[in-house]
């Protein structure tokens, strides 16, 4: 464990009704994180300091360093004078691969995605979650986005975080997790499903960003069918959705939103309709 704040207080001077008078904000705090396997270091992130166990995880699993969580054998956090550093232990057959993966590795990375050392594996196939059942209703996707809303402690103070959440049908969301970054928040969230041994397949991962093709990808592997975000997609991240067999929704507003693919899953009314 750690003890870096997650935000903090800074001196500022604000404009308003034409006047400008001192005062403070509360800001986010971004540190340089470093995922590191076997003593070497794979990438750095800078990402808000906190719930860094459930980005271990989540990051192993989501950028395919690990298949189950099992093969992660420990979880060390080491903080540091310029920032932090997460030390990963994988089981042997884990370890053995990322070695070989690293030896075939053609130069620098060098695309903007993290842990990826080529074109092919940033287009990488994405899970196939056409064969899960799950059902929602309107009422679901509208109510997903409205509480993860209501269940971002940092985003009310900072106003400069994304969020992450898992919604569960009938019971809510059972899970947030914030960070500076989106892929960040959303790799600490399937961290946090996975600790609490729940499946993606039970329900929705909203988020309160734009969809990119790598919110899609994990949202896949997390093996979720339902994807819900308040900012629009991108065209790749479509197709990648529609490949994938994920139902995907975005603009959410209010009781609005777009359904983009798969919409069979997605049934109008409210939970009491369909139960």
């Amino acid at each position: 464990m750690i003890d870096r704040p997650t935000c903090i207080a800074v001196k500022r001077a604000a404009r308003s009704g034409g006047v400008v008078v001192p005062g403070q904000r509360i800001v986010p705090e971004e540190v340089p994180i470093a995922f590191s396997y076997g003593g070497s270091t794979h990438a750095v992130m800078m990402g808000t300091p906190g719930d860094l166990g459930d980005f271990a995880v989540g990051f192993s699993l989501t950028e395919g360093i690990i298949s189950d969580v099992r093969q992660i054998a420990a979880i060390e956090i080491v903080d540091g004078e310029k920032g932090i550093d997460v030390q990963i232990a994988l089981v042997d057959e884990a370890a053995v691969a990322l070695t070989a993966r690293r030896r075939s590795m053609a130069g620098p990375v060098g695309c903007g995605l993290c842990g990826i050392e080529s074109i092919e594996q940033a287009v990488r196939k994405v899970a196939d979650v056409s064969a899960v059942s799950l059902n929602v209703t309107h009422h679901d996707l509208i109510e997903a986005v409205s509480l993860l809303n209501g269940a971002q402690p940092l985003y009310r103070e900072t106003r400069a975080v994304h969020g992450a959440g898992f919604y569960l049908p009938r019971k809510g969301l059972v899970a947030v997790r914030e960070d500076v970054g989106r892929h960040n928040a959303l790799d600490k969230l399937c961290g946090a499903v996975i600790a609490q041994q729940r499946s993606g397949a039970d329900g929705i991962v909203a988020i309160t960003s734009r969809v990119s093709v790598e919110m899609v990808q994990k949202a896949a592997v997390l093996g979720s069918s339902v994807l819900v975000a308040i900012s629009a997609p991108t065209g790749l991240a479509i197709r990648t959705a529609d490949e994938a067999g994920m139902t995907l929704v975005a603009l959410v507003r209010g009781e609005d939103f777009e359904i983009f693919t798969h919409p069979q899953r997605v049934q109008p009314g409210t939970i009491s309709d369909v139960a």
